[in-house]
């Protein structure tokens, strides 16, 4: 099969919206002549079009591209995935764990990979947006109880020294391969992203929470914006992302 004229057969069916055609057509490559020929193919797509095939994960089936996109391209991918404006975050949650703990995996690589890029901190932020009460929580106390999730956050200061303290729970206790393992790999083999991305998470938090505070103040503004936290009735920042670049 001509790569090339594959690439741009895979690019203007994405372009269409045909996401599960782009699909068949690299799968159809792997089938045909391996994995290696569609590694080559997937390393001369641009971001945006791996992206827009890895983030309909369907966890109902495997997908051959999410099984051998590189660390580099996923974060990449990862990176401007916010442009789809997608408040849920279930995309993005959906193609971070099917990548980051597919079999075989180093999921240290993927987020790595995040780590060296502008945006990784953010998209790992975005990544946890349900869940900041909870892992600000576990930043505390080191541990994913529910009783010891109070409200209380660390200073910035005795969150960076306790980066490299001795886990409270071993990684099988929290495996998984969600939320609570991503934090918990973060934590401890990434202290620095992780400080980093809480720290992130925090500042679109206040930034959320003062954007509230003036809807409040403004009775004639209609606009109703959601402030439910899924763990414990925190607002969550997801809305503050209405003036960013257009959706994809």
């Amino acid at each position: 099969m001509n790569h090339l004229a594959l690439i741009t057969k895979t690019q203007s069916l994405i372009a269409s919206g045909d996401i599960v055609g782009a699909e068949a057509a690299l799968v159809e490559l792997a089938d045909t002549e391996g994995d290696s020929a569609l590694m080559l193919v997937l390393e001369q797509l641009p971001a945006k079009d791996i992206l827009a095939v890895i983030r309909e994960y369907d966890n109902s089936k495997e997908s051959v591209i999410n099984l051998l996109v590189s660390p580099a391209q996923f974060a990449h991918a990862v990176v401007i995935e916010k442009q789809y404006k997608d408040l849920t975050r279930s995309h993005l949650r959906g193609m971070v764990n099917s990548i980051i703990f597919r079999d075989g995996a180093e999921p240290l690589e993927f987020l790595t990979a995040m780590g060296d890029l502008e945006g990784g901190a953010e998209a790992l932020a975005d990544y946890f947006e349900e869940k900041w009460s909870r892992v600000e929580a576990f930043a505390r106390t080191g541990t994913f109880d529910g009783f010891d999730d109070d409200g209380q956050m660390l200073s910035e200061t005795a969150l960076l020294a306790s980066a490299y303290v001795q886990p409270r729970v071993e990684q099988d206790e929290v495996a998984d391969q969600d939320w609570m393992e991503l934090a918990w790999l973060l934590r401890y083999q990434c202290p620095d992203l992780f400080i980093e991305m809480l720290l992130v998470l925090r500042a679109k938090a206040r930034a959320f929470e003062a954007g509230l505070s003036e809807e409040e103040d403004t009775p004639e503004n209609d606009v109703k914006v959601e402030t439910g936290d899924t763990d414990r009735g925190k607002a969550t920042p997801a809305a503050l992302e209405s003036d960013e670049e257009s959706a994809i």
